[in-house]
């Protein structure tokens, strides 16, 4: 188990009932209800925020930065992702949008969608390697790349080794703003808007990094109303305030952004974490040898559907769509390209994240699988999830890990009361 590792989702027990509607939900089993209470499991959770939108009594939320978190440095440059500007109707503009972030209270804007289009330049010449295995994996969602991390291991070769968007815009922007101002990197600080939580988490704990560009993460959930506030004053609109990205990197904000703008091979993109599992199954399988490239995206849209948006994703995509047809018309917009590959790729390995690991001794470790065979056999394999656990073999293993007894199972349960019952008359 992974001791002190940050996660970004987080139950809140008053709010929490233990309906068992996460438990039904989670795509990694991270989920028990005990006591009535809802129990996350940390090194199962990739805080893809399934359990955030499922829950009716919103007893699980994403930690991210208070908004008061600008006060704290001195210079404070915006990181806005993509999917930000599909919130807002079409009469708020990108330009509007970007400026607002400026008169919200940050120095300096740099849209993660221009290094959208680097990684998408640095993706291009990393597929020209013939040693690379395929189908490339999209390593841009984080939440894919922990779900692969705990579930797929074998896959982790596969993921693209490129830093993520949000990762390559914090060092980008710190190394121009140094550049343009001569601003002392100490004073910076790099706060990124984020759609999810998994995001959090990678900047929290990232997996590509010792430590993350980004200092600070901020929700579009919180900065959205105070946004749209400003826009709502705002008088004449300053043309480009600041420079912007083309179509390309803005797409990325949804299903298949990411995919299309690399153009070579065969490619698919993939969304919502339920049907990422299928394809990462059939790619184990074997299934996808004739596919160069997954875009596989933990939110259903992409980035548009993720937990801390607000606009639902299917507005939300078309408004997106039409800034993309109004940035497409404008061609003063250039696309961000790199000459260095290597500055982005992954500094670090990846590494397999053992989620069942029942005992470091080995022979013990065999036992107690077998152990969980025999009592999942032993069950009845409705997988109601009456006893807090997402399958009987889920409650099988937490048998054995002792922290679940056999009578939690309500079948069980009745099957000793009956046996209590009969006893009793025997000896009346």
């Amino acid at each position: 188990m992974e001791q002190g590792y940050f996660h970004s989702v987080t139950l809140n027990t008053i709010k929490c009932k233990g309906c068992t509607n996460c438990i039904k939900y989670c795509p990694t089993e991270a989920i028990r209800v005990r006591s009535g209470k809802a129990v996350i499991i940390k090194e199962r959770c990739i805080d893809c925020g399934v359990c955030i939108r499922v829950c009716p009594y919103h007893a699980k939320k994403a930690i991210t930065d208070s908004l008061t978190a600008i006060k704290d440095y001195e210079y404070k440059i915006a990181l806005p992702a993509p999917s930000l500007y599909g919130q807002f109707g079409p009469s708020y503009s990108r330009e509007r949008i970007v400026l607002a972030l400026k008169q919200f209270g940050f120095d300096y804007v740099f849209e993660v969608a221009r290094a959208a289009e680097i990684v998408t330049n640095a993706s291009e010449n990393y597929m020209i390697n013939k040693d690379i295995k395929k189908p490339v994996i999209s390593s841009a969602c984080p939440a894919v790349v922990r779900f692969i991390q705990i579930r797929f291991p074998n896959l982790i070769d596969n993921l693209l080794k490129i830093e993520s968007p949000m990762e390559v815009a914090a060092a980008l922007s710190k190394q121009e703003v140094h550049e343009k101002y001569g601003i002392p990197y100490e004073k910076m600080g790099v706060f990124f808007i984020s759609p999810c939580a998994a995001k959090v988490t990678s900047v929290k704990a990232p997996y590509e990094n010792v430590k993350s560009n980004v200092d600070v993460v901020l929700s579009i959930k919180d900065i959205y109303l105070p946004l749209l506030d400003i826009m709502k004053k705002q008088g004449e609109i300053i043309k480009e305030p600041f420079s912007l990205s083309s179509a390309i990197g803005v797409a990325w904000a949804a299903t298949g952004g990411e995919s299309d703008a690399i153009k070579e091979g065969r490619r698919i993109a993939v969304h919502g974490i339920h049907n990422v599992n299928d394809i990462l199954e059939q790619a184990i399988q074997g299934g996808l040898d004739n596919i160069d490239f997954i875009e596989a995206l933990a939110c259903p849209e992409g980035c548009l559907g993720g937990p801390l948006t607000v606009e639902n994703p299917f507005i939300a995509k078309e408004n997106l769509k039409n800034e993309i047809e109004k940035i497409k018309k404008d061609q003063a917009h250039r696309v961000s390209r790199t000459e260095n590959v290597d500055e982005f790729v992954w500094k670090s390995k990846v590494e397999y994240r053992p989620i069942m690991k029942l005992d470091d001794d080995m022979m013990k470790a065999l036992e107690k699988m077998q152990m969980i065979d025999a009592i999942t056999e032993g069950l009845y394999d409705l997988d109601c999830g009456a006893c807090g656990a997402p399958s009987c073999r889920a409650l099988a293993e937490d048998i054995v890990r002792g922290i679940a007894k056999e009578t939690d199972c309500i079948f069980k349960l009745r099957e000793k009361v009956n046996s209590i019952a009969n006893q009793l008359h025997q000896i009346e």
